[in-house]
């Protein structure tokens, strides 16, 4: 693999720049630091916006759309290309196992513009003739244009999946983008930069700016009066100050937020499976995936098996260096990051849980000791009215409750302010469509977790987002629809 950049720079105008000020960039898995951050200071950022701005109706403006594909196609092959010094990029970053870099979030993140670049090319649009009289009709139809300059702020938890999932489709559609790249991982926006650079990207059309929220690049990109829409994925308080920050100029927005899923377990279901499916579900990247279940239901009947075996798996999970391909569980993102999920373990014991399993940190004798490491911990005997039942956690963490009937399934799957995804695990698929369809959440698993197809919508409700991306919902949020009506 290509050694790491000691120096990680902002890329503006088709050019890697510092900014005024420098922050450390943390390798969660030993606590020591990796690479310097260049901070983009709010001046850097007016460079980006207008960069962007310029590049909108310069060659990328020129470019008809199988041309545009054949760019995005391009990208993909990039990053195929560089696939190890991506998949560094991301262990490094956040820790997570090489197992799970190399087999989702780089694939994906390729995947992310071919599909977009097809999904473009075959797109079609809406054309109606009007009858007004038996003299007079008129056509009416329409055409696609970009929006403009898009601001585009990822996380740290998926950094290349979720950032290609937005950028894709913002390209394909023929804007420009500005990305604000979590401050915990800006090492994939960085080497997407490069890539973009190789495969001829034009100037100005994909820019990064590294930096924070408050005060910082972040809240310097959401306010600037020439960005004309902004996407978001990561906390619900976080997407809260971005729609404040776009109120005065009106901007589109799209943002997927936080999430308290709920998993509905029937004693019919096939057990082996839904125990191997929920242990994903609750414990995947280290329970940092906004759609993991934190809220799991199971009928009474088999309550306590489930319990036992759901504890077994947790247990069997293997801790350890995020170079080890036996590694399947790696560190929390940061020091902070911790101390939060740790503050729900131990008020999870004051509100009454009893402690399956895990419920602190562990322990190794060696550097990731220094890491940002926690204990897989299943949680019992909450009440509904708990906080650490209420509350999004996002770390490796479930609490298990049991249920007698559906309708008390759904009702407790349902008492909650989010509403991004949840799992009915049952043999009865008349009851997995009826129960799904109850559910107040964007997307409903049915024996299965995590499966996805990119055409189909994606986004919460409540305080799980605002708006729906993938597929068309994708094209249709980074375009400009403008219907043409003309008199025959």
């Amino acid at each position: 693999m290509t050694p790491r950049s000691k120096l990680v720079q902002n890329y503006v105008n088709g050019q890697f720049v510092r900014g005024p000020r420098e922050f450390p960039e943390i390798n969660p898995a030993d606590g020591s630091v990796i690479a310097q951050v260049s901070e983009a200071d709010e001046p850097l950022v007016n460079q980006a916006v207008e960069s962007a701005r310029r590049a909108l109706t310069g060659d990328w403006s020129k470019l008809t759309v199988p041309a545009r594909a054949a760019v995005l196609h391009k990208i993909a092959d990039g990053i195929e290309a560089r696939f190890n010094d991506f998949v560094e990029a991301e262990v490094a970053d956040t820790g997570k196992p090489i197992s799970l870099a190399s087999k989702i979030d780089i694939p994906r993140g390729a995947a992310n513009f071919r599909i977009f670049a097809d999904l473009v090319k075959a797109a079609g649009l809406e054309a109606f003739r009007t009858e007004i009289s038996d003299s007079v009709s008129a056509l009416n139809y329409s055409v696609r244009k970009p929006l403009g300059v898009v601001g585009i702020i990822t996380p740290w938890n998926l950094p290349l999946l979720l950032l290609t999932w937005k950028a894709a489709p913002a390209l394909a559609c023929g804007n420009c983008v500005v990305v604000k790249p979590s401050e915990e991982t800006p090492a994939s926006a960085t080497l997407l930069a490069e890539v973009m650079q190789s495969a001829g990207v034009p100037v100005g059309v994909f820019n990064v700016v590294h930096g924070f929220g408050a005060g910082s690049a972040g809240e310097f990109l959401t306010s600037h009066s020439d960005v004309d829409a902004v996407t978001f994925t990561g906390e619900s308080k976080t997407g809260s100050a971005i729609m404040r920050a776009v109120a005065p100029t009106v901007k589109p927005i799209s943002f997927e937020l936080g999430g308290k899923n709920a998993a509905m377990v029937f004693a019919d279901c096939d057990f082996d499976d839904t125990v191997t499916g929920l242990a994903d579900a609750v414990f995947l990247n280290t329970g940092q995936v906004c759609l993991c279940a934190e809220r799991v239901y199971v009928e009474r009947g088999i309550f306590d098996r489930f319990v036992s075996a759901l504890k077994q798996k947790a247990e069997n999970l293997v801790l350890g260096w995020p170079s080890d391909s036996k590694t399947t569980t790696g560190p929390l993102i940061s020091k902070e990051h911790r101390a939060k999920v740790l503050s729900y373990y131990e008020l999870a014991k004051k509100e009454g849980a009893a402690v399956v399993t895990g419920g602190g940190t562990p322990k190794f004798g060696d550097a990731r000791d220094n890491g940002f490491y926690i204990q897989p911990t299943i949680f019992t005997g909450l009440p509904e009215s708990a906080r650490c039942v209420k509350e999004e956690i996002f770390g490796p963490v479930c609490h298990l409750a049991p249920f007698d009937t559906e309708e008390e399934a759904i009702a407790k799957a349902n008492d909650t302010k989010y509403g991004l995804a949840a799992s009915v695990w049952t043999a009865n698929l008349k009851r997995g469509h009826r129960v799904a369809e109850k559910l107040r959440v964007g997307i409903t698993w049915v024996n299965c977790w995590f499966l996805r197809d990119l055409r189909t919508p994606f986004g919460g409700a409540g305080l799980s987002g605002i708006g729906r991306e993938g597929g068309m919902h994708s094209l249709n949020f980074y375009s400009e629809l403008n219907n043409i009506c003309v008199k025959l």
